[in-house]
């Protein structure tokens, strides 16, 4: 997808201080622990030095994909931006049935890093998201899944 990531404000600098947390703080503390780690001797049967070595992996890993996330976002207004409040849009929050069903399910439709509720998330990019997109209430929508096509009910979209 060449689109980028739809993040609000808050969660743009949340992700900017977490990124800055760990290349700096981050990074010393875990430098800290592999030193002491290796200052114990042997390092084929130190668990603490594969446990901090573990850890410096990980965290790596996610300034990684901080960076990537934030290289390609673009901030949009918190509960998705200047559309129509009624349009399913980056940072709206929409609720379906599928055809056939009775359940109506309820999903945020944006970055997984923007974090709502108990809410599940929908990528904008998905094909659920793609088919979502610009719809309103009332609308059925048909989008290709794994197991074939499947068609949803909007039923509502409101803003966070």
């Amino acid at each position: 997808m060449t689109e980028g990531t739809h993040l609000t404000r808050a969660t743009y600098d949340r992700l900017q201080a977490e990124l800055e947390d760990l290349t700096t703080r981050g990074r010393v503390e875990i430098a800290r622990a592999i030193e002491a780690a290796r200052a114990l001797g042997d390092l084929s049967e130190n668990g603490d030095y594969h446990a901090a070595k573990d850890s410096q992996g990980k965290m790596e890993a996610r300034i990684r994909q901080i960076q990537a996330t934030l290289s390609k976002a673009t901030v949009v207004e918190e509960g998705g931006g200047g559309g129509d409040p009624g349009t399913v849009g980056a940072g709206s929050v929409v609720a379906i049935r599928y055809e056939g069903d009775d359940e109506v399910e309820r999903f945020f439709v944006g970055s997984i890093e923007e974090r709502h509720d108990a809410l599940s998330v929908v990528s904008p990019g998905s094909p659920l998201g793609q088919a979502l997109m610009g719809k309103s209430a009332g609308e059925t929508v048909a989008y290709e899944a794994p197991g074939g096509s499947l068609r949803v009910e909007i039923v509502e979209v409101s803003r966070r």
